[in-house]
């Protein structure tokens, strides 16, 4: 997968865990960090939703939007919010259309197996809409959401 940074982000208009209809639009002038992940309720998924629960409120100090984005129905996220008291919005991407326009979803290895599916990874959108930094693919999914926020402290 190619990196992103520095190219335009891709519009979206996704509805959110809160019900309302989410567009890059609305967080103009603000950073948002985008994050796709695989399936609600799996071990890899789970251990990088709750380290970004974990350092939520860094984040927000930071004045960074966290969205996460998987292809999960709603009532699927609000289970996985539920069980875990997540306290940031999930996106529900069930045609993988915005996580093809992050590349975050193509081929992969599965267990040794090239699969096609979702790609681990996460962008930070700055106030103008350019994305500044491409993780384009998380290998370590427990501390990746520490690594976000280092590079936000470097802003």
């Amino acid at each position: 997968m190619e990196n992103l940074e520095g190219r335009k982000a891709a519009g979206f208009e996704l509805e959110g865990t809160d019900r309302q209809m989410h567009r890059l639009d609305d967080y103009a002038g603000k950073t948002v960090v985008l994050y796709f992940y695989p399936k609600d309720n799996t071990a890899g998924c789970t251990k990088e939703a709750c380290s970004f629960r974990d350092v939520h409120a860094d984040l927000l100090q930071r004045e960074a939007v966290l969205l996460g984005v998987s292809r999960d129905s709603l009532a699927s996220h609000d289970r996985f919010i539920d069980r875990f008291d997540l306290p940031f919005v999930l996106l529900s991407d069930p045609d993988g259309r915005t996580m093809r326009a992050y590349g975050a979803f193509g081929e992969k290895k599965m267990y040794g197996k090239t699969v096609m599916g979702t790609i681990r990874s996460t962008v930070v959108i700055g106030p103008d809409g350019t994305i500044i930094k491409h993780w384009p693919r998380v290998k370590k999914a427990e501390t990746h959401p520490q690594e976000v926020l280092a590079y936000l402290r470097g802003l």
